[in-house]
């Protein structure tokens, strides 16, 4: 099992990368691959203008994503880059996407290694072309095997024991884990994770893309076992689908949650979300690019060739205040 102190020399290396890219910086995801925002005006830098790819397995219709490409964005806009965002929801789609912006000879590849056994041999194919990648939000464990330079995200692990931690220390008897793609790696350590520190968790796996089935899914488990205290989520819109099968099954299950969106901070704010384990995505997909431009015209590694965790950063009822306004202007 991975150690918290790993997680604390993670955060401090966020901190660090962030002052770095301070210093050097002036200043909803569609399907497919698109041109990229933020980028399309150069910014305000006066350097050589360089192409990055980023390339995720984003589901239709999980605001997640969202907070990426927004980091994405405007560290393309402070940095003179091209970004040429893509997503395939699919394992082999994903890999075609990798492939594709090698074929276009993009300068720099930033990619989530959330199904790594496919995905990870397109990734190494690009840095055995001299194509510096990083990974991102998925692959903390298998990012070096694929090359990768550098990994932001949150130790999922970790991040899942603290959670687990919390339902224990609000009397919890017993929890669903709720899996919106089974075989995510990511998905699956958060879920192990909270298992670890709270044992009476069972994974409860669902159709991610169908919001309607997702919801008699968990209401369904609810009413067959009612000894269930706490529903865990693993994305901020099931979450709130999870809050409607609650009331659909007379429960009295306390909802949480990992990441976070507008409306789930508001229901945090509303006191119908216990929490919410924020892996930060807008600082995932700022550092992703701006590392990759800082490798390309500075020579940096960013963080050495170790992780940089982003996470866990818990939002709940003490500071949910000011981070509803960041929600709202989709930067957390």
């Amino acid at each position: 099992m991975r150690s918290i102190r790993k997680s604390v020399r993670g955060v401090a290396a966020v901190a660090a990368a962030a002052a770095v890219l301070a210093a050097c910086s002036s200043g909803g995801g569609a399907q497919q691959q698109q041109g990229g925002g933020g980028g399309g005006t150069g910014g305000s830098v006066s350097t050589q203008r360089y192409t990055i790819a980023m390339i995720t397995h984003e589901q239709p219709g999980d605001t997640f994503w969202d907070r990426i490409r927004a980091g994405a964005e405007d560290a393309a806009a402070a940095h003179n880059v091209e970004l040429k965002y893509s997503n395939g929801a699919q394992a082999p789609e994903q890999a075609t996407l990798v492939q594709n912006a090698i074929d276009s000879q993009v300068d720099g590849i930033a990619v989530t290694l959330a199904y790594v056994d496919q995905v990870g041999p397109a990734a190494k194919a690009a840095a055995d072309r001299g194509i510096p990648v990083v990974a991102f939000n998925s692959g903390l464990d298998q990012f070096q095997k694929y090359g990768a330079k550098m990994y932001f995200g949150s130790d999922e692990t970790v991040a899942g024991q603290a959670a687990g931690q919390r339902i224990a220390q609000d009397g919890g008897k017993k929890a669903i884990c709720v899996v919106q793609e089974q075989g995510h790696v990511a998905l699956e350590a958060r879920c192990n994770g909270v298992r670890q520190s709270f044992p009476a968790t069972e994974n409860l796996y669902v159709q991610g893309t169908d919001l309607p089935s997702v919801r008699s899914t968990i209401g369904a488990k609810l009413q067959q076992d009612p000894s269930i205290t706490h529903v865990v989520t693993l994305g901020a819109p099931f979450a709130l689908t999870a809050l409607e099968s609650v009331s659909d099954a007379g429960s009295t299950a306390k909802v949480a949650t990992f990441d976070l969106n507008v409306d789930a901070a508001k229901a945090i704010q509303e006191g119908k979300i216990m929490f919410s384990v924020d892996q930060q995505p807008y600082v995932q997909g700022y550092l992703a690019v701006a590392s990759l431009w800082l490798n390309l015209s500075n020579g940096n590694d960013v963080g050495g060739g170790r992780p940089v965790l982003t996470g866990p950063s818990f939002v709940d009822s003490t500071n949910v205040q000011r981070i509803v306004t960041y929600a709202q202007n989709n930067k957390r």
